[in-house]
């Protein structure tokens, strides 16, 4: 795991070494134990690279690195989990030592760049130069677990995995982009192919781009796709029995797992006590002769505390395993971090303990294995299986009548709901009633199966933005169209794989693990999982109201079931509370009128409104006002 940077200038100016070297102190943590950077001023081609140690932790695995012939320069970032059987369709190369970037470069110039991506079972980004054509390739992994940034500024091509990275380029405008700015209000992260400023954009997942200076523009190629891959398994169901799938699918998780516990550093887990996780754990230990390290936040709010949960299993398996109980100041200490952790604004409050446990596990390890993408592939969220059991019903009842009902619903302030909730004798789950009603009120209007994913996952005031957009693009962006024929909770599932996994839980896992120089691997993301589950019908994966039902069928191969059955919790914080209470005056100095006048980005007398009305617990506004705030403070943090 590792960081890159880079320009390719097709002007007469060309970047000086000092330059390149705060663009590689940028990114620091994303490789603090090596640094390099080539040049060629001719054809004005730079690459900068940091290394995070993981395979061959000699010299020889120092970037960025010459292919043997001399005609390629990567600067590589991410893993290459089947490189070694790699190395054996190889003929004739004399290595120089056992690192992944050594068998990307020998595949390349043994089948091109394009049969080399197929090929690939990993997480990665890449800038290649070939010397031979002055030609550069930027290429990033099946489902974007890694991040590649780029665009041209003038005549300056820049690239790279962090934005910070980018900005110490003289060549770089940090203009904001005003309608990525209302996407990020809107969903809590900004979608893949946008960033924050103006002419930067993300690789999309599975793509190589290449570029020439005779051609800007860019020539991109797709080499895998979700939407190829769920057609092809609509097209081509799995034919067996039920058990047949979990044994099949245990085979392709233990492969995936056995590949990525291969390292030349200490190796761990994260362990919330979840389906997920313990799953992938429990493989884990399976396969080890040794207690593999497991790593727990817990929480002194049992709504939020699963780390009792995990301390169970991690005995049950046998783990050593770390737990650490955090207070509400040990999180908010982290929330000053945030801008920096995150170059462009990202407002998933659970990025507060995923990177605490992250810090908690780099005391021990390098490297961490997560449960991450259980839920989208195998149907884990609770809006799967509540549309599953009653959007047929609900959406046959008239539409007036349900906006009555939705006015009811929000009419009762939250807290109330609440207390009534509390008084709902032996109802304890109750107690947090008052978020989800309204939350189910603002769905309650939903005529089709779109506006109810859009409604779920979009956040607004009043049904607008709060951002003055310049133009309609940023309007419904966030609905690629997936494979006609899916069901309705196949088609949300979809919509999770294309956006929200990528661009919200991967980019979350990616920034706060490697803030603290931690690789964070995870195995449910090997694309053979992932072209597998596509052909799984609906009926195996959401069984007789039974969420993940394959991955839970595995873990009681491991653990008994009363261990992991309980309602799924979220890995979140109370933010709503915090907003009210301790971060009160913090959030009033980024929400007060002048401060929201003086951005010049947003309506202030909605945010104003919503503020008020977040304070008095008569809505819950508690992410758009967090989405706010992370803006504010991103910004204040960038001078921008």
């Amino acid at each position: 795991m590792c960081g890159l940077a880079g320009c390719f200038e097709t002007g007469a100016m060309r970047v000086s070494p000092h330059v390149l070297n705060k663009m590689g102190a940028a990114i620091e943590s994303r490789g603090p134990d090596d640094f390099g950077l080539w040049q060629d001023n001719i054809p004005g081609i730079s690459l900068v690279h940091r290394r995070l140690s993981i395979l061959d932790l000699s010299k020889a695995g120092h970037q960025p690195m010459n292919s043997h012939s001399g005609r390629y320069v990567v600067a590589f970032n991410g893993e290459i989990y089947n490189h070694i059987s790699l190395r054996k369709k190889l003929n004739g190369v004399n290595w120089r030592g056992h690192s992944d970037t050594e068998t990307l470069l020998a595949c390349i110039e043994a089948w091109g760049v394009l049969k080399t991506v197929k090929e690939l079972e990993g997480m990665f980004a890449f800038s290649i130069w070939d010397r031979k054509y002055n030609k550069l390739t930027l290429g990033r992994d099946r489902m974007g677990e890694k991040p590649l940034y780029y665009g041209w500024q003038n005549d300056t091509l820049l690239f790279g995995s962090d934005l910070n990275s980018l900005k110490e380029h003289p060549a770089f405008q940090a203009t904001i982009n005003q309608n990525a700015l209302d996407l990020f209000i809107k969903y809590s992260y900004i979608p893949t192919p946008y960033s924050i400023y103006s002419n930067i954009f993300k690789l999309e997942q599975g793509c190589i781009l290449v570029f020439s200076a005779g051609n800007k523009d860019g020539v991109k190629t797709k080499y895998w796709s979700i939407n190829d891959t769920l057609l092809n398994g609509m097209n081509n169901r799995f034919s067996g029995t039920p058990k047949e799938a979990v044994d099949e699918l245990e085979v392709l998780l233990k492969r995936s797992i056995k590949n990525q516990m291969i390292a030349d550093v200490p190796i761990g887990a994260f362990l919330s006590g979840g389906i997920d996780s313990s799953t992938i754990v429990a493989l884990m230990q399976n396969h080890s002769n040794k207690a593999i390290k497991t790593f727990t936040i817990g929480f002194n709010e049992d709504h939020y505390n699963e780390a009792k949960h995990a301390k169970s299993i991690a005995r049950y398996l046998g783990t050593d395993h770390t737990e650490l109980y955090v207070t509400q100041k040990d999180a908010l200490s982290v929330i000053p971090l945030l801008p920096k952790l995150y170059s462009e604004p990202f407002a998933d409050s659970s990025q507060i303990p995923t990177y605490l446990v992250s810090k908690l596990a780099k005391e021990k390890v390098s490297i961490t294995l997560s449960g991450d993408a259980g839920d989208e592939l195998f149907c884990g969220y609770n809006r799967y299986q509540i549309t599953d059991r009653y959007w047929e019903r609900f959406s046959n009842i008239p539409s007036w009548y349900r906006g009555i009902i939705s006015k009811i619903i929000q009419s009762i302030s939250i807290e109330k709901l609440d207390y009534f909730g509390r008084m709902i004798p032996g109802a304890n789950d109750f107690s947090q009633i008052g978020e989800k009603l309204h939350k189910a009120a603002t769905v309650l209007t939903s005529d089709s199966i779109d506006e109810l994913y859009e409604r779920l996952t979009m956040k607004t005031y009043k049904n607008r933005s709060v951002v003055k957009v310049q133009d309609e693009m940023a309007q419904g962006i966030l609905t690629p169209t997936p494979p006609k024929g899916l069901g309705n909770v196949e088609k949300m599932m979809a919509m999770d794989l294309l956006t929200y996994l990528p661009d919200d839980i991967l980019v979350k896992l990616d920034r706060a693990s490697m803030g603290v120089s931690l690789e964070s691997r995870v195995p449910l993301l090997n694309h053979k999982i992932i072209e597998f589950s596509s052909t799984l019908p609906q009926s195996i994966k959401l069984r007789n109201g039974i969420t993940k039902w394959p991955l839970k069928q595995i873990l009681y191969k491991y653990v008994p079931s009363e261990l992991v059955e309980r309602p799924k919790t979220g890995f979140g914080i109370p933010i709503g509370d915090w907003l009210r209470n301790d971060l009160r005056g913090w959030a009033e100095d980024y929400l007060s009128q002048e401060s929201l006048s003086n951005s010049g980005h947003f309506h202030v007398s909605d945010i104003r409104e919503m503020w008020r009305e977040h304070l008095l617990g008569n809505n819950q506004y508690q992410q758009q006002l967090w989405n706010i705030i992370m803006f504010q403070s991103w910004k204040e943090a960038q001078n921008i």
